[in-house]
């Protein structure tokens, strides 16, 4: 197989990626650090930093002395360049929020949904929290590098963007198309939600720093991000991550998804909740889903039946994290999702404890298990993150058009 020729606009490309990456996740930092850091030589730097500075992506954030010399300027990457939403679509309701390019939140609003929301349901509030945190912002339209989309389920990326969420009943609904139709024109970038939390962990929370991890979303439902070499990995078709629909008791609970003996019908807070209901006979009080849960983990201290379930739930999730550290030998395993939070909060211990029970000893003794640091937004930010990553991929070559820019595609 013939190799592809790399052209003058694909190594430009590259250097522009290179150096705004480095920027956005180091900075800031001088044209010195910059060429250390990548390779590049002073020249390039200086080139491409020119560039970039007169198309207002990055800025001087003030100086540094240096040995000897003049101070150095330090740049960063440009807050105010662009802005991206983020979108987090659970399994109860939607939630919108917008940030600057430094992931600053600007606005944010939140719509219920009904239990199993059907696709339009779910399409009419997203449009409308994207309306609503651009007003609340002042924020016109045009200054929108795109909208990143947290759903439930897989997401089968391709030319039409599919998303497979048996426990909800969406069968290959082609989620993208749907708001295009509804009037949606920015750039739509669409990943399951386990994945964008995975990722906005990654980026600004407790999975930083880390090559090989996985970030664990428990809510209603169960999923997980798996990261090798600082790649999500993404399987075949896009929908690797599903584990919460891997097998812990054989011909065990009955799961949503149609199958038996998942971890998310022992895990995910829908489930949790069924089984304490089982053995005690009757409802916790709660209006929701997760004022139901809290007070379970409430009741823990008091009750020996809530204490029981959420020890059990405990011992299940440990036992579904050995299984990670078994086939993905990671160095860090991060809970997240609002019921992994929560559990996590009062029982981390008996959950290492139980993971260290049913994990090889060796790659247990290398493996941190820590909760996730951005709380309950991490599915949003992840998601606001997808359009940003697009932009630091693609060199900024032609996201949006400043006022005055030069065309970052021109040779």
């Amino acid at each position: 197989m013939a190799s592809k020729r790399t052209t003058v606009r694909d190594l430009r490309r590259h250097n522009r990626s290179l150096l705004l990456s480095k920027l956005y996740f180091d900075g800031p930092l001088s044209r010195h650090e910059l060429s250390q850091l990548t390779g590049l030589s002073a020249a390039t730097v200086s080139n491409v930093t020119a560039e970039l500075g007169e198309e207002r992506l990055i800025t001087e954030a003030g100086q540094v002395e240096s040995d000897g010399g003049r101070p150095r300027v330090l740049l960063r990457v440009d807050p105010a360049y662009g802005h991206v939403a983020g979108v987090d679509i659970g399994e109860t309701g939607v939630k919108v929020e917008l940030f600057d390019l430094a992931m600053n939140r600007l606005a944010t609003v939140e719509h219920p949904l009904p239990k199993a929301p059907d696709p339009a349901t779910a399409v009419e509030q997203v449009t409308s929290g994207l309306r609503e945190v651009f007003a609340s912002a002042g924020i016109d339209e045009s200054g929108v590098l795109g909208v990143g989309i947290g759903v439930p389920g897989a997401v089968e990326q391709g030319t039409e963007v599919l998303v497979h969420a048996p426990t909800v009943g969406w069968d290959a609904v082609p989620f993208a198309s749907l708001l295009v139709d509804a009037g949606v024109s920015l750039p739509l970038f669409i990943d399951n939600g386990a994945k964008t939390q995975g990722q906005a962990e990654m980026w600004f929370g407790a999975g930083r720093g880390a090559r090989h991890a996985v970030i664990a979303l428990i809510g209603s439902g169960v999923g997980a991000a798996v990261v090798t070499d600082g790649t999500t990995y993404r399987g075949s078709t896009s929908s690797a991550g599903e584990w919460g629909h891997t097998t812990i008791a054989y011909g065990g609970q009955e799961c949503r998804c149609g199958s038996r003996g998942c971890l998310e019908a022992y895990i995910g807070a829908e489930a949790v909740l069924a089984r304490y209901r089982r053995v005690r006979g009757k409802d916790i009080t709660g209006e929701d889903e997760q004022a139901q849960f809290s007070a379970l983990l409430a009741a823990a201290p008091k009750s020996k039946t809530a204490a029981r379930v959420l020890d059990e739930t405990a011992g299940y999730l440990g036992a579904g994290i050995a299984n990670l550290i078994n086939l993905f030998n990671p160095e860090r395993i991060v809970i997240g999702g609002w019921a992994g939070l929560a559990l996590g909060e009062q029982l981390l211990p008996r959950i290492r404890a139980a993971a260290g029970e049913h994990a090889l000893r060796h790659p247990f003794s290398q493996t941190s298990i820590q909760l996730g640091s951005l709380g309950l937004d991490a599915v949003a930010t992840g998601a606001a993150t997808l359009p940003v990553a697009d932009l630091l991929e693609q060199g900024a070559t032609s996201r949006i058009a400043k006022p005055g820019a030069p065309d970052s595609d021109a040779a």
